[in-house]
């Protein structure tokens, strides 16, 4: 459990240094992208090898039903974030909300908290719904104005529901490989 909360700690750290401490941010330059970098794959090795290795210490015992709930919200979550990705105009719901990849965040920790009742789950998932709400708090209290990009076409949506589908697919394929079935049984 501690190299969790260390590898939460180090990711929030390393993504708040810039709205938390901008002039010593600043004094780094370009290589302090660099840093920042190293801090945040060193966090998330440290996440993964400490909630593969944390007990199992049941909190609560999520009903089978709320899987299928978590492969919807999942699913949206890859469109949620995707939307952003497109140059200039934006599919839903990034032309509509500012922080569509944090909101994808959002979703996916929601979503896991509701098949994950065991504690290592809701401290990691716990943890990064946290720091993508503060984040979004951050960001608007330091850059209060944003202008809507303009809606993308429809090309645009049938690419995004295409890849949308396919991370969908791989993720899943990954979670079964590394022995988590992601289907209601």
């Amino acid at each position: 459990m501690t190299l969790l909360l260390l590898g939460l700690i180090l990711w929030i750290v390393a993504h708040w240094f810039k709205r938390l401490a901008p002039d010593a941010r600043a004094k780094l330059g370009d290589p302090g992208k660099g840093l920042v970098a190293l801090l945040v794959l060193a966090s998330v090795v440290l996440m993964v090898l400490g909630y593969r290795g944390a007990d199992f210490i049941p909190v609560w015992y999520p009903p089978s039903f709320l899987t299928g709930i978590n492969n919807l919200a999942m699913l949206l979550a890859f469109w949620v974030y995707g939307s952003s990705a497109a140059k200039g105009a934006k599919a839903w719901p990034a032309y509509k909300t500012r922080h569509p990849q944090l909101l994808a965040v959002k979703i996916w920790a929601a979503a896991h908290l509701l098949v994950n009742g065991d504690l290592a789950s809701i401290i990691l998932f716990g943890g990064l719904l946290g720091w993508a709400v503060v984040s979004v708090i951050l960001i608007n209290r330091a850059e209060p104005n944003w202008t809507p990009p303009p809606p993308a076409g429809r090309k645009t949506y049938i690419r995004l529901a295409v890849i949308s589908a396919v991370l969908f697919s791989v993720v899943a394929a990954i979670h079964t490989w590394l022995g988590v079935w992601p289907f209601s049984s």
